[in-house]
């Protein structure tokens, strides 16, 4: 049985140094990273902790913020500071609070020879300083930092460059020339224990060949568009950045410390479209090897639940990754190798315990966002359950079907239609009414339209669900997925009832954006707006062709704190901690943006046999183009609109493309493909 003090924690953002806490005002974090060492560039511009500071991190080892390597006891992230003197005078970043004068300072996302790169601007005193962040290599722990000086007035100088983190520090003397500059580069690097980290100065530029492959040979994609450039590229480099070489990945950076096959399948197929195929592989291995039972149950939040308490959604999320893993590579030697597993997967949402008899649906007493018995989910269809072990029943029959396993797919087949009938159209059941998609119904078919916490749940006082009055479950955001996954018309009236009754979750209890996860009266924690919970409502309203609204999501996250960097807290409200952990970064939501960019308004969406093409370019978008690599090939794609057109057109190498059913269907080849799209303005 869950416990409510499984997550909470004593981490107490008041205790020790300013930079302990994730919260800093107007904060950002640019995240670095290959697998064996783990970085995030510090941007603190609002007067609160070290305004430029560096932590890292060993990726196999989760933990919070204080955690970090860098990070010290007293002086905080202060030490990782750059400080440059000459004789009797000090520039520096070092020790700046709001009281204090405010050192000019930018920090923005560039490339470094085609390597995903941090650049820091700053100048103090009479210097004037660019910082470069990047990690040199795919095979070593280290992560470089270039310091490059010079004066402001243009005179020669004699200067010293120190810093330090971890283990070591830096103490450099340079030369500065009349109307030069001077350049250094420092390695921090991760001793093979993984806890000791060590800086010390090279000679030149640490940059080696692997890296700019890596970089150069994933997904690249422009839109025409500053922030939708910007979004796409921090989230495809972050990606694989908070990844460890085996496969692991916090749920929330230096908040929770634990995993989800839910976050983990998705973060798979996101790397993986991205152009990481071999990162995808690791995760899928590992979660069917680690995060799924004998029987085919699988793990949330580090955890093994009991029946009731299981998220029945988590195999069939990890089945759709499975397929799409397959659809955009071509790969079945994971499949094959783990079909045992896998077919277990399957087969353990339609065990008896699970079976609704009257409706032939899934029940039990969790719901997609984790409350459970404890905060009143009584035993229940939840329209998530039914939504993706349907999507993963289908998946696993066509990966079966590929495998010459006839009788199996037929049956996950046969069980995959029957939940989506019932979900949509089942006359005592089914999870849509005059609102659209409902979030849940009782045992008895009535619709569970509020819960009631139990005594024993524990919720601090101050949270919504502890609070007098009704608390409230609809609407949902997770009510918009059967639009964002293609189970339903998205001109139908239900989609468009659905939108209308979400956009209640705009602003409920704040005024600075976002969509609430779902009603805020039935929160057991803080009121916010959640970023991955928005990207869901932009991606079904793209669907619908509400661009508007698809556009104000992306523009809000263009206007809260982690911005510059692209690095979203899990919410925006006013965390709890302790007894809560620190709010920290969600990878999720990158996967979330990928999504977005890639399968709604790219429209690419590859299957076993053919790339599917559906672009849906928002308003103000004249010509986007991508390169992504698809089954071992790339496709190279441009979509632009056009007053001329009379009609949509499509051309692969050259030859039209006839439109089947409003898509473009181009067969995978054994060579790169370059296809045109011409829509009508």
């Amino acid at each position: 049985m869950i416990q409510v003090t499984e997550h909470f924690y004593d981490d107490d953002p008041s205790s020790g140094h300013a930079d302990v806490r994730t919260r800093l005002a107007d904060v950002s974090y640019f995240f670095l990273g290959n697998g064996l060492i783990q970085a995030a560039v510090q941007f603190a511009p609002g007067g609160e902790g070290t305004p430029l500071g560096l932590l890292i991190m060993n990726p196999e080892r989760f933990g919070k913020k204080r955690d970090a390597l860098t990070m010290d006891p007293v002086l905080g992230l202060e030490v990782t500071a750059i400080a440059i003197s000459a004789g009797a005078e000090l520039a520096s970043l070092r020790d700046r609070t709001a009281s204090a004068p405010r050192v000019p300072l930018t920090v923005e996302w560039t490339q470094h020879r085609g390597v995903p790169a941090v650049l820091a601007r700053w100048s103090s005193g009479n210097f004037e300083v660019r910082e470069r962040f990047y990690c040199p290599n795919r095979s070593t722990p280290r992560l470089a930092r270039e310091v490059t000086i010079r004066t402001g007035d243009g005179r020669a100088a004699q200067v010293r460059l120190r810093t330090g983190g971890g283990a070591t520090s830096v103490d450099l003397p340079r030369t500065i020339h009349a109307g030069g500059e001077t350049r250094a580069w420092l390695l921090y690097t991760l001793d093979r224990d993984g806890k000791t980290l060590h800086v010390a100065a090279v000679a030149t530029d640490p940059l080696e060949d692997d890296a700019r492959r890596y970089w150069t040979e994933c997904a690249h994609a422009s839109f025409g568009d500053a922030l939708l450039d910007r979004w796409f590229n921090c989230s495809r480099w972050q990606l694989p950045s908070v990844m460890s070489r085996h496969g692991r990945v916090d749920g929330g950076m230096w908040q929770y410390n634990r995993e989800w096959v839910r976050d983990q399948a998705f973060l798979a197929v996101a790397v993986v479209v991205a152009g990481h195929r071999q990162e995808g592989a690791t995760i899928l291995r590992r979660l069917l090897r680690e995060f799924v039972t004998a029987e085919g149950a699988t793990i949330d939040s580090s955890e093994v639940r009991g029946p009731d308490e299981v998220e029945l959604d988590q195999n069939g999320v990890l089945l759709y990754a499975l397929h799409q893993y397959v659809n955009w590579t071509g790969d079945m030697d994971l499949v094959a190798s783990s079909w045992d597993r896998i077919a277990a997967v399957a087969n353990f949402p339609l065990r008896h315990e699970f079976r609704h008899a009257p409706s032939g649906m899934l029940y039990n007493s969790r719901e997609f966002w984790e409350r459970h018995r404890l905060h009143g989910i009584e035993p229940g269809l939840e329209l998530t359950h039914q939504l993706f072990v349907s999507i993963g029943l289908s998946s696993a029959a066509a990966l079966a079907r590929i495998l010459s396993r006839g009788a199996e797919a037929e049956r996950w087949e046969r069980a995959a239609r029957a939940l989506a009938e019932a979900m949509l159209t089942h006359p005592g059941f089914a999870l849509v009414d005059a609102r659209g998609f409902i979030k849940r119904r009782r045992l008895d078919g009535s619709v569970q339209e509020c819960i009631v916490p139990l005594p024993d749940a524990q919720l601090p006082s101050s949270v919504p669900l502890a609070g007098p009055g009704e608390h409230r479950l609809n609407p949902d955001t997770s009510s918009v997925l059967p639009i964002v996954f293609g189970c339903v018309d998205p001109s139908s009236r239900e989609a468009a009832n659905t939108l209308a009754a979400t956009e209640r979750l705009w602003n409920q209890a704040w005024s600075s954006g976002g969509y609430g996860r779902y009603d805020v009266s039935s929160e057991p924690d803080s009121p916010g707006g959640w970023p991955f919970a928005s990207l869901f409502v932009a991606r079904a309203a793209i669907e619908v062709g509400q661009h508007e609204r698809a556009w104000r999501v992306l523009r809000w996250l263009d206007s809260v704190p982690g911005a510059p960097a692209g690095t979203w807290f899990e919410f925006y409200g006013q965390r709890v901690a302790p007894p809560f952990p620190q709010v920290g970064i969600v990878p999720w939501t990158w996967a979330e943006m990928l999504f977005l960019l890639v399968f709604h308004v790219l429209g690419v969406r590859p299957d076993e046999q053919q790339i599917r093409l559906r672009p849906r370019l928002l308003p103000g978008l004249e010509r986007v183009t991508a390169s992504l690599p698809i089954h071992g090939r790339w496709l190279h794609l441009e979509v632009r609109t056009s007053d001329r057109a009379e009609a949509p057109a499509c051309r692969a190498d050259g030859r039209p493309v006839a439109p089947v059913a409003g898509e473009w269907l181009i067969p995978h080849n054994d060579v790169d493909v370059g296809v045109e799209i011409e829509l009508c303005r």
